[in-house]
């Protein structure tokens, strides 16, 4: 469903990719690693169209977005997780699920959304009137998670979603991931702790210096000694 070819960007007259190829089918797990500084936010950014390509293409299905407007490509069906969560603190968790709702269709869809993004985290339910600053850290990723789905995207792409959120819940909010993906939903993980990245997706690309250097399946990168060697000490 998206197609990721030879993409390169430059900021600020610095290339910061060079050369990043992806491919990601319907309802995959797949994951984009690597250590920090090596590309995988700006690849987020770029997908986005919140950074502009100088070289390559994005492709969602038959669509070149490519360097499209922001709004035209979450219309099309992307949802993005920001690093950090970058949530409403003085908003209600409701309030917050509600600016996932951004476009018209999305509206009109409202009400069967959130109850679609409460069947998935329960406890937002009980905390709907809660001020979203007020939460935990796992809570808060939740909220942000279930934001993003009230859009309806076909894909979900999640940017370092753990930083501060305890074991416990990340295993929850896995899970929930997992069920995400099991209806149809694609999802492009990006996470620096790759033993936590691999359990969980399908594949995975690693990123080096802007450039896709690794690509393959969880179990096979596990067992590749040169990945293991260079790769594994990235938490």
């Amino acid at each position: 469903m998206l197609t990721v070819s030879n993409l390169q960007v430059e900021i600020d007259r610095l290339q910061i990719l060079w050369n990043v190829n992806l491919k990601l089918e319907v309802g995959e797990r797949v994951g984009l690693l690597g250590a920090n500084g090596a590309g995988k936010s700006t690849t987020m950014a770029a997908l986005l169209g919140m950074a502009r390509a100088n070289g390559g293409s994005i492709h969602l299905f038959e669509d070149d977005i490519t360097n499209a407007a922001t709004t035209r490509i979450l219309a099309a069906g992307i949802g993005l997780v920001p690093e950090g969560r970058q949530l409403f603190p003085a908003l209600s968790v409701e309030e917050n699920l509600r600016m996932g709702c951004f476009l018209r269709a999305h509206r009109k869809a409202y009400r069967e959304r959130l109850d679609y993004v409460y069947d998935l985290f329960p406890i937002l339910k009980e905390k709907s009137r809660q001020m979203a600053g007020d939460l935990s850290g796992g809570q808060q990723q939740m909220v942000a998670i279930g934001r993003a789905m009230m859009g309806q995207p076909r894909l979900l792409l999640l940017d370092e979603p753990f930083i501060g959120v305890a074991p416990i819940v990340v295993t929850t909010v896995l899970d929930v991931l997992r069920r995400i993906a099991g209806n149809g939903v694609t999802v492009l993980l990006v996470e620096q702790n790759v033993h936590r990245a691999l359990e969980f997706v399908d594949r995975a690309y690693v990123i080096d210096n802007g450039r896709t250097v690794h690509e393959g399946q969880s179990k096979a990168l596990l067992n590749d000694g040169a990945f293991a060697e260079k790769f594994l000490g990235l938490e």
